[in-house]
């Protein structure tokens, strides 16, 4: 279903975009309603787990901009998830939100969003951008976004009570633990981008003010 509101992005521009995602997201909770959540999770799983592919494929896709913000994303992603354990690690502090996810602090979630702010801001500023103002504040909204799907991952092992996302990467929570920032990220980037620039000019949308 991911896949079918990218093509009617495409077609259709962000309204009907958003149309064929929230029409998506109502069958997938109709059908788990019906179904129940051992089968009906399944699909708005997939829903979720493929905004991942759609975000870097669309910001991609500007010729002028895409490389420097499918960067940025990955600075904004990668800055806040490392920064975050290294300042929760060193400082301590007051808990984020012990119940769902007992290690993370305060520290961190600010730390975290600093180094992303800095680091996806000097990336915008690598490639051209000059209203590095509008880009700091955008970065920043999507550094807590990042760290927020990071919890809201959390939330969902301890809903299932699940210790990992998968088998595919033992060890380290699953494959969706390591992405689990960058659906959000990604997602605001994608809707941001696309509003703003249109889908042939998403990395322009979310950079370029």
């Amino acid at each position: 279903m991911a896949t079918v509101a990218l093509g009617a992005a495409w077609a259709g521009g962000v309204a009907f975009f958003l149309f064929w995602l929230l029409a998506a997201t109502g069958i997938f909770y109709e059908w788990w309603k019906l179904t129940g959540a051992s089968v009906g999770w399944k699909f708005p799983g997939l829903l979720y787990a493929g905004v991942a592919l759609a975000a870097p494929i669309v910001l991609r896709m500007d010729n002028e901009m895409g490389l420097a913000a499918v960067l940025w994303l990955f600075a904004v992603v990668w800055g806040s998830d490392t920064a975050a354990y290294f300042c929760g690690r060193l400082i301590g502090g007051p808990k984020l939100w012990p119940r769902i996810s007992p290690k993370k602090t305060w520290a961190g979630f600010i730390g975290g969003t600093l180094f992303a702010v800095a680091a996806a801001t000097g990336i915008a500023a690598w490639f051209g951008a000059s209203a590095l103002v509008p880009v700091a504040l955008v970065s920043a909204l999507a550094a807590v976004l990042s760290q927020g799907g990071d919890l809201f991952e959390s939330s969902l092992k301890r809903r299932f009570g699940v210790k990992d996302s998968g088998s595919l990467i033992p060890g380290h929570g699953g494959l969706m633990d390591r992405l689990d920032g960058f659906v959000l990220a990604g997602l605001f980037a994608l809707v941001l981008g696309v509003s703003r620039g249109g889908l042939d000019a998403a990395g322009r949308g979310v950079l370029l003010w």
